[in-house]
């Protein structure tokens, strides 16, 4: 039987089997990154993000167009890495305000978010640049606007938008050089088009595994002990129910943490919110910790606690909520005996080494993340709340981190977040090192924006597969010396390509040398390197610090 529109049974279904798809080739999409170092992540930036929105769809029961929407936009929006990441979640932002109105969607409708889709991602890129998934996503939504305009199935539809993004997607090597020259496809149009290709999937009734798999905090019973007796399935004994009359501000962001705590502390989880009122029901072992988190929310009614291995009840009620009310008072009295301080600072840290030279430097809270694992917008969202600040500076220390720390800036209403676009780890330090007390908050932003823009960053690492790139022939296992543009040094020797890097960054004319090195490299081996640096270029500062960083050597930056 033929389909002329999708309602949100389908739709769910398509999107997770979408996400599932994504997941099971981010490897692959991995692979596709130009640069042939040890990190390249597009594939995981991208699945992190959709798989954070699968988990609340997958969660919903019957859910209507509407409700299916915001699961997809506030879940990929607050679980959104790298750039990648965060334009896929811009594209479903906008993909879903356009179809969140309908109980169904056809190809008049699908055609319009599309347009919605490429409009909202777009507009969160600064210098958006085409031959990148943004190209892609554009060349599907002009086709679907115009299949649109003509007579055709649903089915055709949806076919021939893939067959275009496909299409586009081979072109871009052709807009990009430095993906011909690699001899790749862009990696973040790949992996738009798989999770088209596997929502078509889904569209046609393929047989797909729509599991997605809860959090970590929350693992499912081995399979041998599910014809146990009934005492020892239940893993939880204690099923807890109450609706919270919420007196904060209880925002989607707020309702994915609480649903975070509870899966840490129990499963069967249902949490529904509807305006000022909020239904949870939770199995778990501690009642009075759900409790205790629900009532920084506000009140609790009609609190319902089963205890289903038989154990009494009535007191267990009567303390948790006591507990939980002294916990709430004391908490509110010490928030009320600290007042924010002006300015404070986040920053992403690789390595403990690096870590620490933030922490000395006055910087309240460190993401780890950076290269090895861009965190994610939600991350920056719970550290600016950690921070008791008026004003917080944020200092991504990579170009990938750059748009969801922009993304948590908008989200965030009650403090003032500037982002200064620290795209190395020197940067940042050079930032923090800037700022000035007495300055104004404009004073220290122009400060610190112009101050990194002297900093020169190399990066020594070693090659994961063959290839050719700026104009170096690479091969797998060669050590290479990446600068803040390009590749520019190649060897077989980590120091010699060190030296080589540091030469090509100019370092005759610099004043300042500064060494971070990895885990995976010796003191001694940094100290031959201080001391050859050192004699090469004697009227500059050399400093060497253990950073502590995986994946790379050496961190150098030039100044």
């Amino acid at each position: 039987m033929e389909i002329n529109t999708i309602n949100a049974a389908l739709f769910a279904k398509m999107f997770l089997a979408g996400a599932k798809n994504l997941e099971s080739k981010k490897e692959w999409i991995n692979e596709l990154n130009v640069f042939p170092v040890p990190d390249g992540d597009t594939g995981t930036n991208m699945t992190m993000t959709i798989m954070a929105a699968a988990k609340e769809v997958a969660a919903l029961e019957d859910p209507t167009m509407e409700v299916l929407a915001k699961a997809i936009s506030s879940g990929s929006l607050r679980g959104a890495r790298g750039n990648s990441g965060v334009i896929l979640s811009q594209l479903f932002r906008g993909f879903t305000k356009g179809i969140k109105k309908y109980e169904e969607i056809d190809v008049a409708i699908l055609a319009a978010a599309f347009q919605k889709a490429v409009e909202t991602a777009y507009k969160a890129v600064m210098k958006p640049k085409e031959g990148t998934i943004l190209t892609v996503a554009k060349g599907a939504a002009d086709k679907a606007l115009e299949l649109a305009e003509n007579d055709i199935s649903l089915d055709d539809f949806l076919k021939q938008v893939i067959e275009e993004a496909d299409a586009v997607l081979a072109k871009t090597p052709e807009m990009l050089p430095v993906l011909k020259e690699a001899g790749v496809v862009d990696s973040g149009g790949q992996g738009l088009v798989q999770v088209l290709k596997g929502a078509y999937d889904a569209f046609l009734g393929k047989e797909i595994d729509y599991t997605v798999e809860p959090a970590e905090s929350t693992k499912k019973a081995p399979a041998q002990e599910k014809e146990a007796p009934a005492q020892a399935e239940i893993r939880f004994g204690y099923c807890t129910e109450f609706i919270i009359m919420l007196e904060k501000k209880y925002t989607p962001q707020t309702e994915q943490e609480f649903k975070g705590f509870l899966e840490s502390i129990g499963d069967s989880i249902v949490v529904v919110s509807d305006e000022d009122v909020v239904k949870v029901h939770v199995h778990t072992n501690d009642p009075g910790k759900a409790i205790s988190r629900a009532l920084t929310y506000g009140s609790l009614t009609r609190i319902k606690i089963d205890n289903m291995r038989e154990e009494h009840q009535g007191k267990l009620i009567k303390d948790a909520a006591k507990v939980a009310e002294q916990q709430k008072f004391e908490e509110e009295e010490r928030k009320k005996m600290v007042p924010p301080k002006p300015v404070g600072f986040i920053s992403v840290s690789i390595g403990e080494g690096i870590g620490e030279i933030f922490r000395e430097l006055g910087v309240d809270y460190l993401i780890e993340g950076g290269q090895t694992m861009n965190p994610s917008t939600e991350d920056m969202l719970r550290a600016i709340e950690e921070v008791n600040a008026e004003t917080i500076y944020i200092l991504p220390n990579n170009k990938n981190i750059i748009l969801a720390a922009n993304q948590a800036k908008l989200l965030t209403k009650d403090k003032e977040v500037i982002v200064i676009p620290t795209k190395t780890v020197p940067q940042g330090i050079t930032a923090v090192v800037t700022y000035s007390a007495e300055a104004s908050v404009e004073e220290n932003t122009e400060a610190m924006s112009e101050e990194i823009k002297n900093v020169k960053t190399g990066q020594i690492t070693y090659a994961v597969r063959d290839t050719h790139i700026d104009d170096k022939e690479i091969h797998e296992g060669d050590i290479m010396g990446i600068g803040d543009h390009e590749i520019l040094a190649v060897g077989k020797e980590i120091q010699d390509v060190t030296l080589e890097t540091i030469a090509l960054m100019d370092a005759d004319d610099a004043e300042l040398i500064t060494v971070y090195y990895g885990e995976d490299t010796k003191a001694e081996d940094a100290e031959k390197l201080e001391q050859a640096l050192t004699e090469k270029y004697p009227s500059c500062d050399v400093e060497v610090y253990a950073g502590g960083q995986p994946i790379y050597y050496y961190v150098v930056s030039v100044e």
